[in-house]
């Protein structure tokens, strides 16, 4: 019998050394036998059901349960995230929140699984905690972006800079490290051209990016989202999970696109 327990020893990451980590077990019981699993970016509602539906009773989220990177919620004010407890509590469902151990990974986890789905792998010049530095041969930064959306399957991305513009020193950033104080340096000290990140402050990198177009500096900057940046990686963590563990059924179940461009 394979527990709860079983496999969060097997998933937990390199040890924090502040123990500031988020990861544990939100929700279940530790001792539960585990008939199936389902690995995810993010517990929403939606994918809850369909772990439901398919019979897997633990979730491997990336992501917290209640719309918070600490999970903090008040239950009597947040009646969405009640809800959504007692649908937890009534399927006998329990939730592993895996990210800080994934990150933590060398080379990143979370990284390495978008770089493959990429096929970006041969371009790696250097991995940071922060980013993936690629150096890769010129082309333009539109085609880039048709790449990205045929590797991921995303029906846009948004862009800031001259699109034509060719490049070839990339820098890659992941989930939500999109902001001045991670994006920003690579532009200053890797020199790159294209920056690709998940999500960041909109009057940060983005505005950074435009004056430094204005001011004739070539970079430009490709924004994905977070959840489109990090799939991958829940993917590849779903697969090594399946091979940990071969006499339990283990499900990715991606999340549908958040946003509808209208």
């Amino acid at each position: 019998m394979v527990n709860v327990q079983d496999v969060m020893d097997a998933l937990e990451g390199p040890a924090d050394p502040q123990n500031h980590s988020v990861d544990g077990l939100c929700f279940g019981d530790l001792q539960a036998e585990v008939m199936g699993i389902a690995v995810t970016f993010m517990a929403t509602q939606a994918v809850l059901e369909q772990a439901v539906r398919i019979g897997a009773n633990l979730i491997i989220s990336h992501e917290g349960l209640f719309y918070s990177h600490h999970d903090v919620t008040n239950q009597e004010q947040n009646l969405v995230a009640a809800a959504k407890r007692r649908f937890l509590e009534e399927n006998g469902l329990a939730v592993y929140r895996f990210h800080d151990g994934l990150h933590r990974s060398q080379p990143d986890g979370i990284m390495e699984g978008l770089i493959r789905a990429l096929d970006w792998e041969a371009y790696v010049t250097e991995h940071r905690p922060e980013a993936a530095l690629l150096t890769m041969p010129e082309t333009s930064v539109d085609q880039v972006i048709f790449h990205i959306k045929r590797k991921l399957s995303l029906q846009y991305v948004r862009a800031v800079g001259e699109l034509s513009m060719n490049c070839s020193r990339i820098a890659l950033l992941a989930g939500y490290r999109g902001g001045r104080d991670t994006a920003i340096p690579v532009f200053e000290e890797y020199h790159a051209e294209l920056v690709i990140y998940g999500e960041g402050p909109e009057w940060e990198t983005p505005e950074y990016t435009r004056d430094a177009q204005a001011m004739g500096k070539r970079q430009s900057l490709i924004v994905l989202g977070h959840a489109e940046s990090e799939q991958p990686g829940m993917e590849l963590a779903a697969r090594r999970l399946s091979e940990r563990f071969p006499m339990l059924p283990v499900h990715f179940i991606p999340v549908e696109p958040l946003f509808q461009v209208v």
